[in-house]
């Protein structure tokens, strides 16, 4: 019984030192869309797309927040970093596709195929496409872990989050449970400094979609 509280007291410790450790990280770097810093581009990291290659209601907004940045000049780009590791299964081509129904140039959109994670999406968007400077868009319960991964990964980033879908308080609140271990997960991909899964050769889509 011993040795069980210890390690139920050492994982509540793990936690909660992760979870403040990322919630630090971010301080002062979340914003609204309307307050935040301008940025080159906006890196919106993919969620669900369902069979008909319809993105779910979580990455719909989160896509809706990355057009209305650009559309008011707050960024000049916009990559869209998903899961694409099954051709049956493709969330940057959603992605894009939902973006240009709305109006975006597609010439403006970059895609990153190899975004299996939040660390792999931060860390192939400075390593591979050279990103610099960001706003990272996802929904807000997630936003603080993506924000410190991506600036401990190299890209001066800021974040703006979407509530609109909170109205789902299921899945809200399953998402907001997640993110207790994703912080741990978070913290030991930092102190490992691991490759992502697909690395790659530099890629030059971000500037030119930038330069646009």
């Amino acid at each position: 019984m011993r040795l069980a509280a210890a390690g139920a007291v050492a994982v509540t410790a793990t936690v909660a030192g992760s979870v403040v450790w990322v919630r630090t990280a971010a301080s002062g770097h979340i914003f609204s869309a309307e307050e935040v810093p301008p940025a080159p581009v906006a890196l919106v990291l993919g969620a669900r797309v369902y069979e008909d290659g319809t993105p779910s209601a979580f990455l719909a907004a989160r896509l809706d927040v990355a057009r209305q940045l650009l559309e008011t000049g707050k960024v000049r780009a916009i990559l869209v970093s998903g899961d694409h590791m099954n051709w049956d299964y493709n969330e940057p081509g959603a992605m894009l596709r939902y973006l240009t129904a709305a109006g975006v140039p597609s010439e403006k959109v970059v895609l990153d195929h190899a975004g299996f994670d939040t660390y792999d999406s931060c860390a192939r968007a400075h390593r591979v496409f050279g990103v610099r400077q960001a706003i990272v868009v996802t929904q807000t319960f997630h936003l603080p872990r993506a924000v410190t991964l991506c600036r401990r990964l190299g890209v001066d980033a800021t974040g703006v989050g979407d509530e609109t879908v909170k109205r789902f308080e299921r899945p809200w609140r399953f998402g907001s449970t997640r993110e207790l271990g994703a912080c741990v997960k978070a913290a030991l991909d930092v102190i490992s400094g691991r490759d992502p899964v697909h690395l790659g050769r530099r890629e030059t889509g971000v500037d030119e979609a930038v330069n646009a």
